[in-house]
């Protein structure tokens, strides 16, 4: 097997903060804690399931900000890989809790609107404001990070949700204290919750195809073999494997067949001419090709175990 890795292309590391994250979680604890005391003081249902919302964002963004620690330390002989996983491995964590926060307050809207309850609107109002702004601030600190990294995403995701339930919740306080209209919270509440569920799901199966070592989408293996086949010197590729380690690295491991019996030196080259080919075509940038002539066995079978 000869390895190379298309390091001058695509492999650039983002830096991504930790701080940022830090700031949110400490951030979403005030809210949390300011919620459930005005929660218990007002008697609003909406604004303890806001606070229940803001504590699942707070376990998120410690496992997100634990995992983007993690993801830094460098590998070592017992891990050759590192911690790269741990932000995939996070992101499909947030995105589970997100789906299971939605069906509670699906649960929760429904039972409201079965049964509304007067309660003190000022405090809901205040209150709601309050994380609106909060939330709205650590939205727009990750917003950035959010966008080249699974992990962000999902922590974004739950600040962005929550502080539209926190809308949902001002909402209907201020619809409360001044049409005395107690079921709208709950048809928000369960608008918000939907759209908990498409988001959190979309993010659960993309992490999940790469915690499965899936293909990724936009990656066609017949169009690799067509690629690699076009060259002079090759004869057939095959037994193909490409996985993502993460976000960033993209990897192939195949078998490769030569029409003559070449030259280390000259299999260098022409690995080098694949490893060009694959990363602008593709974004591979971690290849490893086992080289072979007159072998016998199926070189037709394209992927195998």
């Amino acid at each position: 097997m000869v390895e190379n890795h298309a390091h001058n292309h695509s492999h650039s590391h983002k830096k991504l903060t930790g701080r940022n994250l830090l700031f949110s979680i400490l951030l979403n604890i005030l809210i949390t804690a300011s919620q459930v005391i005005g929660g218990l003081i007002s008697g609003s249902l909406s604004l303890l399931s806001d606070a229940l919302h803001n504590f699942s964002d707070v376990l998120s963004l410690v496992v997100s900000y634990f995992a983007n620690r993690l993801a830094k330390r460098k590998a070592s002989i017992k891990r050759t890989f590192g911690f790269k996983r741990a932000e995939i491995m996070a992101a499909f964590v947030n995105a589970a809790t997100l789906i299971i926060v939605a069906i509670l307050l699906i649960i929760e809207a429904v039972e409201r609107f079965l049964n509304p309850q007067e309660i003190e609107s000022n405090i809901v109002i205040i209150l709601s404001s309050i994380a609106i702004l909060g939330n709205g601030f650590s939205v727009l600190l990750l917003k950035k990070d959010s966008k080249v990294n699974m992990n962000m995403r999902s922590a974004y995701l739950h600040l962005i949700t929550d502080m539209m339930a926190s809308v949902a919740v001002l909402i209907g306080g201020l619809l409360m204290k001044f049409y005395q209209i107690f079921w709208v919270d709950s048809v928000l509440t369960f608008a918000i919750a939907i759209y908990l569920i498409v988001v959190g799901y979309d993010l659960l199966k993309s992490s999940f195809k790469i915690l499965m070592l899936f293909t990724p989408d936009n990656i066609a293996i017949k169009e690799i073999v067509r690629t690699v086949n076009s060259l002079a010197e090759v004869k057939n590729i095959h037994h193909i494997h490409v996985w993502q380690l993460n976000e960033e690295e993209t990897h192939l491991e195949a078998h490769i067949d030569f029409s003559d019996n070449i030259s280390v030196s000259e299999f260098g080259e022409t690995l080098h001419k694949i490893e060009d080919m694959l990363n602008e075509k593709f974004g591979i940038n971690h290849i490893t090709l086992q080289p072979e002539f007159g072998r016998e066995g199926n070189k037709n079978i394209i992927v195998q175990d």
